[in-house]
């Protein structure tokens, strides 16, 4: 069983940037797809990125980030990110990293989240 651990959330103001990291630990890392999700209260959870199982894997966004968040992995240590460029207001929420096994089906695992709030 692998654990997440968001950090990197905080307060910026519209137009700024943000790098959020997922640690994974207790299992192995290359073997889940990745993902990155994001809730706001009273909201469905959204879908934000995914990457595939290395570092070079294929890539994708839903299209209210698509230019301005890029998903990357680090293999060797163990990490996730996420780069949010050119924040804006309705970006507001907490974003939550999640494991899959496979790449068509839902996470089997997922952090805790981190608050990302960006004031107007």
């Amino acid at each position: 069983q692998i654990q997440l651990v968001e950090s990197g959330g905080g307060s910026v103001q519209a137009g700024g940037s943000l790098r959020l990291s997922c640690a994974a630990s207790g299992s192995t890392f290359i073997n889940y797809f990745m993902r990155w999700f994001r809730q706001v209260p009273g909201k469905e959870r959204e879908w934000v990125a995914s990457i595939g199982l290395s570092r070079d894997s294929n890539t994708s966004y839903a299209d209210s980030v698509k230019g301005r968040f890029t998903i990357s992995r680090d293999n060797t240590k163990n990490i996730l990110y996420l780069q949010m460029n050119d924040l804006f207001p309705e970006d507001t929420a907490m974003y939550y990293c999640a494991a899959a096994f496979y790449s068509s089906r839902p996470p089997n695992y997922w952090g805790q989240g981190t608050q990302v709030t960006v004031s107007s």
